[in-house]
């Protein structure tokens, strides 16, 4: 039996492998710090070197370039996001589209107030002078949250389509969503994936307004008033 495998069969990290693991999650933590305190742009390779004590050919061994520390943070926070999502949405019956619905705008505010600066970099703050690999872990991970959204907006579809404005194209969505739609879900209408966007919308707006500090001056109960929000988003799709 290999050092690496207990008597289980199971694997077991070196102690050099624990100490590399302790260490890569104290630079992406003290990343995150940078960020919340002077912006994305903030992040910065040799700035953590110094913090924790490390040259800076020590950490590129971890992190060859800035832009693979702030995929590999954007990646873990997108799964970290669609994973409580998908457990919300889970735990409601099939049968209940509308509370499946209202159970994922919950989760979604719930996990933004709980890490709100990772919600900020995964949404719409972008990082001067970054590029995402193109089809890599943040794009798939994201894909896979619109992908479950648009499930849960199409089983409510036989309720919420005479609602709806049907001259929807596919040839009005981008053509890169088009794509992915149409290989994940290849029976959801044009329509449907368009009414997915739009109660995308609706669940990320007030959220978003909230994180950003534009709803406590104006709304003693902000829970409340997303709840509101997500009934009638649930109400307009002709849902219970």
């Amino acid at each position: 039996m290999s050092k690496g495998d207990n008597e289980s069969g199971a694997s077991v990290l070196s102690r050099r492998e624990r100490l590399r693991a302790e260490a890569s999650r104290e630079i992406q933590a003290i990343a995150l710090r940078q960020m919340a305190d002077a912006g994305p742009g903030a992040i910065s390779l040799r700035g953590i070197a110094r913090e924790m004590g490390m040259t800076p050919r020590a950490i590129y061994s971890y992190f060859p370039t800035r832009d693979d520390l702030i995929t590999t943070l954007i990646s873990g926070i997108a799964t970290s996001l669609a994973d409580a999502l998908e457990t919300a949405t889970n735990a409601v019956p099939e049968t209940d589209p509308g509370g499946r619905l209202v159970a994922w705008g919950q989760a979604l505010r719930e996990w933004a107030l709980a890490h709100p600066q990772r919600f900020r970099l995964f949404y719409g703050h972008p990082i001067p002078g970054y590029q995402p690999p193109e089809d890599g872990p943040v794009d798939r991970t994201a894909r896979r949250v619109c992908r479950e959204l648009t499930r849960l907006v199409a089983a409510a579809w036989l309720d919420a389509q005479h609602r709806q404005p049907q001259e929807t194209s596919w040839s009005d969505l981008h053509p890169d969503y088009v794509a992915k739609i149409r290989k994940d879900l290849p029976d959801v209408p044009p329509a449907a994936a368009a009414l997915a966007l739009r109660v995308w919308g609706r669940m990320h707006g007030l959220v978003a307004l909230e994180i950003d500090g534009h709803i406590h001056p104006v709304a003693r109960n902000p829970a409340a008033l997303h709840h509101a929000e997500m009934l009638d988003l649930v109400r307009s799709l002709g849902l219970a």
